[in-house]
This record gives structure tokens, sequence and C-alpha cells, in this order.
């Protein structure tokens, strides 16, 4: 498939899915047959690479982060106990990031209750 269908069907942008390719994440084809044009071809593989792009994105995942992760599934290097120890990494880091949030959310908290308070 083309990347106007590709993006259809993914409902990522043909912009984004560029960025993707030119970032290392996916990769196209270019069909030998056709030499005509140098459009790229994108295969089922490519659609679930974006969508573990996607989920890999929404909870926080760098692009960096997601390069690797990519490889880890789909280059068979990774051992199970390599990929669980990976997510066990992202685990620990979305911990941390939520008692600093916490952290934030308390002194904000307390500077609006001495600011209720007349004390600033």
């Amino acid at each position: 498939m083309l990347i106007n269908e590709l993006a259809k069907r993914t409902g990522i942008t043909a912009h984004t899915i560029r960025f993707y390719e030119k970032s290392g994440l996916i990769k196209g084809k270019r069909d030998e047959n056709i030499k005509s044009n140098n459009y790229f071809h994108y295969d089922e593989e490519t659609v679930e690479k974006l969508e573990l792009i996607v989920d890999a994105k929404a909870i926080g995942y760098t692009i960096n982060e997601i390069s690797e992760l990519i490889d880890a599934w789909y280059s068979n290097k990774f051992s199970k106990v390599e990929k669980l120890a990976f997510l066990d990494e992202k685990l620990i880091s979305l911990d941390q990031k939520i008692k600093d949030l916490k952290e934030m959310k308390n002194l904000i908290s307390q500077y609006k209750k001495d600011v209720l308070d007349g004390k600033c």
C-alpha cells in the first residue's frame, strides 16, 4: 500500500509517517516492478509497527526508546527476559515521574493554601 492508504488505515498523517521513516522506525520498500515512480510501498508489518509506535508514545516512550522497543520486538535479538527488563525500566521511570508529579502537586497545593491564608 502507498503512504496515503497507510495514513488512512492508521489515522497517522503522511507527514508523521515520513518522520517515523526518517527516524528509522519504519521502512517502506520500492516496488521493483514499477520503474515509472519512486513511491514507497508499505506492508502489514508497517501497520503493526505504527500501531506499536502510537501506543508507545501514548505511554511516554521517546523516539529513541521506541526504536529500541521495535528492535526488541521485531528483530528477535532480545530474549523474553530482556524484553521484560526493557518494560520494567519504563515502569520504574514512570513510577518516579508519578512521585515527582505528586510532590509538585503537594507543593502547589501548599502555595495555594498560603495565598488563601494571607501568608504571601
